[in-house]
């Protein structure tokens, strides 16, 4: 029996209406790990004639999470960023995306100042899901074509969010549209 949208939000809103922390998260990160293989959702939401950019499949009005598709036809290389006191889990749909988590390095007290370095770097195909949990601090790659569903917390354009100049040693902290990557 095939598992659609409608049933993936559906489950997206029961398990974090019980448990918004990190066991919910991961459940929903199973839970769409399961629908990024189902071939009719991934035709329909993601397939060679869906918009470009980022698209909103849903957004729940009572917990505030949304289930975007980002099309991407051309490659691109994200910056260092966080996404505040939200998370995200990245599910591949179509192609790949090579996902970089990285660690502050300075003790984070001196304003507009941040020192990271490269954590670990690791490859979404089809069918993988990954977390980025509240603050944690990231950037994503992926060639022309590539295709993914993001599930955020909260509308992202609501909070301030942080972006890091690895060679500059700076952060700034800001609201900013959501992320349209290389449509």
């Amino acid at each position: 029996m095939a598992y659609t949208l409608e049933e993936f939000s559906a489950d997206c809103h029961r398990i974090l209406k019980v448990d918004p922390g990190a066991a919910g998260r991961e459940q929903v990160r199973q839970k769409l790990e399961k629908l990024l293989l189902e071939d009719d959702f991934i035709a329909a939401n993601c397939g060679p004639d869906a918009k470009g950019g980022a698209n909103v499949l849903y957004a729940d009005a009572e917990l505030g999470f949304q289930i975007l598709a980002h099309i991407m036809d051309k490659g691109h290389e994200g910056g260092v960023h966080d996404h505040g006191a939200s998370w995200a889990i990245y599910g591949q749909a179509v192609g790949h995306t090579d996902m970089t988590e990285w660690k502050r390095t300075d003790d984070g007290t001196a304003e507009g100042r941040a020192s990271v370095e490269k954590d670990r770097t690791y490859r979404l195909e089809r069918g993988q899901a990954g977390i980025f949990q509240d603050h944690k601090i990231h950037s994503i790659a992926y060639p022309a074509g590539a295709r993914f569903i993001r599930v955020t917390g909260v509308d992202l354009q609501t909070i301030a969010r942080g972006r890091y100049d690895v060679a500059a040693g700076t952060m700034a902290m800001d609201k900013r549209p959501n992320f349209k990557g290389a449509a």
